[in-house]
């Protein structure tokens, strides 16, 4: 990859060329980052079973909705790691890659010598991404680790939900979502570093540590002056008032008064300039000591109204406010269908919409979203018309299942 390569207005990763060792949800969103942005993805999966994201629920038409989301765009080549021929093919792909992202238990790829410094001997310029449960490092490296045990360990649990409720996990990939994007900065980081540099290097992702980074101000209080954050249900425990709040017509909204001036703001959308002058309302301080009381008022008043007329009267105030939407109300919406939908087209899952890129960069192509690989439907395409293996060792190694070939009348 060179910046001579790249014309102008492509994408900023245009000419990236990614192997991808990812399954389930974090590294496939780091890889799905990349091709976001131009990077070529070439997806290796088991070539029996496939990504198991592939089984995933919910589904439709077959197809699994997670899978379907991260992958498309991606190219799937079915390679067995587990036999040394198929790791031998890999290892050939990786020799003219620039991103190796992988998600195997630290050790696993040492043990079949894929470690860092095995692939970087024949290609010094690699940039190997690796995300984990734990990391590479610390004493709880060799432990499996899924989101849920990110979301528990990293403290986030234990602040999410109401005092009187237990520790609340996501009902979606939080932990991964964040890890994976996590992963994808680290890799444009080290790029670029090799592009001054010269040389590759090694990105380590702990599942964990994006997550606790956004809850670090838990942990700082606890060591600055021994407090252990609890839960607070809607309220940040750093500003008064915010939270969700339920309108005369059943319907729901949020109010963000995080700081000074939007506070008095909302206390003239309400009508109630009094509040501002009210000793127990009039700083945050004073708010936070009196905040039972202040949400009280805040949820009056926003109940006296339908949801569509109270956040009419907050926007004219410009205090800071929105709905609570499900997946209906943001695919009507006509910012969000303007800005962030896209459509995932030729699908089982039929004419569907879903977010695109998590950022915008001037200037630059967007993606396309056109179809979802089957297992193995590149195989031929990478290793045959790109490795330069011939058509008779595809048909072996298929034969012997290593390889998925993606050949009609092929075995696997």
């Amino acid at each position: 990859m060179g910046t001579e390569a790249v014309p102008s207005g492509a994408r900023p990763l245009a000419g990236v060329r990614v192997i991808e060792l990812g399954s389930m949800y974090a590294a496939p969103t780091a890889g799905r980052m990349l091709r976001d942005f131009g990077a070529d993805v070439v997806k290796i999966e088991d070539p029996a079973n496939g990504d198991f994201a592939r089984q995933w629920q919910p589904s439709h038409n077959g197809t699994a909705i997670g899978f379907a989301r991260l992958n498309s765009g991606k190219r799937s080549v079915g390679i067995d790691l587990r036999d040394p021929r198929g790791r031998e093919v890999v290892t050939r792909l990786v020799a003219d890659a620039d991103v190796l992202i992988e998600n195997f238990r630290p050790g696993r790829l040492e043990d079949w010598g894929m470690g860092y410094r095995d692939l970087s001997r024949q290609n010094p310029r690699l940039v190997m991404t690796r995300v984990s449960g734990f990391g590479q490092t610390g004493p709880y490296r060799s432990r499996p680790g899924f989101g849920t045990v990110a979301e528990t360990a990293s403290g986030y649990a234990f602040l999410n939900g109401w005092p009187e409720t237990p520790p609340t996990a996501p009902p979606f990939g939080f932990a991964d979502s964040i890890a994976g994007i996590s992963a994808a900065f680290g890799t444009a980081m080290a790029l670029y570093r090799r592009e001054v540099q010269g040389s590759g290097s090694e990105v380590d992702v702990a599942l964990y540590e994006p997550l606790m980074f956004i809850l670090g101000d838990a942990v700082l209080n606890y060591t600055a002056s021994g407090t252990i954050m609890q839960r607070h249900g809607n309220a940040s425990g750093a500003a008064s008032p915010r939270g969700i709040y339920q309108a005369a017509d059943g319907g729901w909204l949020s109010i963000a008064g995080s700081n000074q001036t939007i506070a008095m703001r909302l206390f003239d959308a309400m009508g109630r300039p009094d509040l501002k002058t009210d000793p127990r309302y009039a700083t945050n301080s004073a708010r936070m000591a009196n905040n039972e009381s202040l949400q009280k008022i805040v949820s009056d008043w926003v109940r006296s109204r339908p949801r569509d007329e109270i956040l009419t009267i907050l926007d004219k105030y410009e205090v800071v406010s929105a709905p609570v939407n499900d997946a209906r109300d943001i695919t009507l919406d006509p910012h969000f269908t303007e800005r962030t939908l896209v459509e995932l087209a030729n699908t089982a899952l039929g004419p569907a919409l879903m977010p695109g890129p998590i950022l915008h960069v001037r200037d630059t192509e967007r993606p396309v979203y056109d179809g979802v690989p089957d297992l193995g439907q590149h195989t031929a395409d990478v290793l045959v018309g790109e490795l330069g293996m011939s058509e008779a060792d595809l048909s072996s190694l298929a034969e012997a299942g290593v390889v998925a070939s993606g050949r009609p009348g092929v075995r696997r």
